[in-house]
């Protein structure tokens, strides 16, 4: 076993599942809250499933950030999007301005977005460029590979893609981080994302593989014809997340599948985005199971696979509302949603507290 295979192994023995005996006393306090039982539905689980994660009744995400991993791909060359590859690092640099759609979302729920070079073409100097300077560099390669001419990258690649989103997620956690949400940014990343998706989830290609950036009929076609191609030329193993990252994934695809072993591995909360965040999450669930305890679904992506592999995991999406941007903005969306439950679990009164008779003592 190589170091990397030895510190993999070491994370996935060190994730331990939620405590549900916190989940059950943060329900015994949800049953006294003055208001009919339950009655805002999932908001209390989701601030139940927090109180269990962090082990307390007096649960806080202050703290946010959203990490944004951002990767090019070989099979962009082939057609599959509808935006020329160089959109990445163009997106990338927009990142760091403050000016996409994830930082206008990130600071409406207060989050801080930290943007990482996991493998993106252009070389990107962090202290050359203006705005808020929250850019690392940890490229692995200019990019992966064609995924229909063989494995995107080696098996060592892979290995280090997911080592180091454990690396700057458990960073981010020991500066104080309460709150993780995944995001991404590459041309092309959806064709990766759902060859993983269909090889994890066995979920037919015409069901999995969908428009991603607005393909028309023709690059759908191409796209399919891609996703087919990578599967039956690599013949990745499901049963090794690191064999199915190497052979048909990318770069992001695996930092974001190593923050969120980071978060199982800390116990804190992580909040994941669409299509291809889910994909690193399915990643990670390969690797170890016990990872979906810690996880929410920001949202629920109008790209066509994205549900069976929500299915897949057990996860129920937060939002539901046509989003398909990618970048961590649904993730970041849904982390208000998440606020305001833990505001409800602490700030409501109880029958008791409130002086308000309850039902049982009518």
């Amino acid at each position: 076993m190589n170091p990397k295979q030895t510190e993999l192994t070491s994370i996935i023995n060190g994730i331990q599942p939620v405590d549900t005996q916190w989940i059950e006393k943060a329900k015994d306090r949800t049953a006294q809250l003055v208001m009919p039982t339950r009655a805002l539905g999932r908001l209390h689980e989701l601030a139940e499933r927090i109180c269990g994660i962090q082990k307390t009744l007096t649960p806080s995400i202050d703290n946010k950030a959203i990490l944004v991993m951002a990767g090019d791909h070989g099979a962009a060359k082939d057609g599959v999007s509808a935006y020329p590859q160089a959109v990445t690092g163009a997106m990338v640099q927009t990142f760091l301005s403050g000016g996409a759609g994830i930082n206008a979302i990130s600071r409406h729920v207060g989050a801080d977005v930290w943007v990482v070079d996991m493998g993106i073409i252009p070389e990107l100097d962090p202290d050359a460029l203006g705005g808020e300077q929250q850019l690392l560099v940890r490229k692995i390669a200019k990019g992966t590979a064609n995924l229909t001419k063989g494995p995107v990258m080696a098996r060592d690649q892979a290995e280090t893609a997911v080592l180091t989103g454990f690396e700057i997620a458990s960073s981010l956690f020991a500066k104080g981080v309460d709150i993780l949400g995944t995001g991404d940014m590459g041309i092309g990343n959806t064709t990766p994302s759902a060859a993983i998706g269909a090889v994890l989830t066995h979920t037919d290609l015409a069901q999995m593989v969908g428009r991603g950036t607005g393909v028309d009929d023709e690059g759908l076609a191409k796209k399919q014809d891609a996703v087919r191609q990578g599967i039956d030329i690599n013949q990745p193993d499901s049963a090794d997340g690191i064999d199915v990252l190497s052979k048909i994934g990318g770069f992001e695809i695996g930092g974001i599948a190593g923050c969120i072993l980071a978060g199982a591995f800390h116990s804190r909360p992580v909040v994941i985005d669409g299509f291809i965040s889910t994909a690193g999450a399915l990643i990670a669930h390969t690797l170890c199971s016990t990872v979906t305890d810690y996880l929410f679904a920001g949202h629920r992506s109008e790209e066509s696979g994205h549900q069976a592999m929500l299915a897949h995991l057990g996860l129920d999406p937060i939002l539901d509302l046509g989003m398909r941007l990618g970048e961590g903005t649904g993730g970041a969306l849904a982390m208000g949603i998440i606020g305001a439950a833990i505001n409800i679990f602490t700030d409501v009164l109880t029958f008791q507290e409130a002086g308000v008779p309850d039902k049982a003592d009518g």
